[in-house]
């Protein structure tokens, strides 16, 4: 009878601790670039009480981890690519254009060089004896995007055997901050929040495929926040963040 009582008061004491615990908070994989706005959409979405962290890493890398079966809840893009390829296995459903981005060459800002005009044979005679920085050009979307422009602009092939990939975005820029490079090829928006770099040249709008980041929700998620979440990504809020930042409204109806 006592282990009985005993058991009781037990129970009645632990089952509403447990009724109270917070559930964990919401985890948005999202690439390097976001970095800066996703920190302060996350302090948006936490002054409201809920709770979110974001894992930053290359698009490339956050998708390989999602097929290992990562637990997120929201997975976001910066191409259109990896996205079909994570809805077509069905581990993401429902997409939705979030922002918009330009590709800038950007230079050490202790550099004496103002601007390298993107025609063929500067680029290269900028170069000196460096390498160019870049994402990987054949997984990770600004790697991408670069390989793209300078192949349209007919530089591709004296860049080619020249260049000091990265695993994302940021890494290249850091190489480009540090003078570890003497040029980089990044999104606009990584060149105005580093103060060590300075754009050179912006790549035409026309000579690579246009830069959007799409979101999506991961179809294994049961977290309650993430459809509230996708919400919050398609708000003015979120946009007004993201044009602060330098992304650019690209009028998403939320639609593939």
């Amino acid at each position: 009878m006592r282990r009985a009582l005993a058991l009781l008061l037990c129970l009645g004491l632990t089952l509403p601790a447990r009724a109270a615990e917070p559930s964990r908070p919401l985890l948005v994989f999202a690439p390097a670039s976001l970095s800066s706005v996703l920190q302060d959409l996350r302090s948006d979405w936490n002054a409201d009480g809920r709770q979110m962290t974001v894992s930053f890493a290359g698009t490339a890398t956050l998708a390989r981890q999602l097929r290992a079966g990562a637990p997120a809840d929201v997975f976001i893009s910066a191409d259109r690519a990896w996205l079909d390829a994570l809805t077509a296995e069905g581990r993401v459903s429902q997409p939705r254009r979030v922002a918009g981005n330009r590709l800038v060459l950007v230079v050490p800002s202790s550099s004496s060089r103002q601007s390298v005009p993107l025609e063929t044979g500067v680029l290269a005679k900028a170069l000196a004896g460096g390498r160019l920085a870049v994402a990987l050009v054949e997984s990770v979307p600004a790697g991408r995007y670069a390989r793209a422009g300078l192949t349209s602009l007919g530089l591709w092939p004296e860049v080619e055997g020249r260049l000091a990939e990265t695993a994302d975005v940021r890494s290249a820029l850091r190489l480009v901050a540090l003078g570890e490079a003497p040029l980089g090829v990044v999104y606009a928006t990584d060149a105005r929040s580093e103060p060590r770099v300075r754009v050179a040249a912006e790549f035409p709008p026309s000579s690579h495929p246009a830069i959007e980041y799409w979101a999506a929700p991961i179809t294994s998620s049961r977290h309650p926040d993430t459809a509230a979440f996708m919400e919050f990504l398609g708000s003015p809020a979120a946009m007004a963040h993201f044009l602060r930042a330098g992304f650019t409204d690209l009028s998403s109806d939320g639609s593939p």
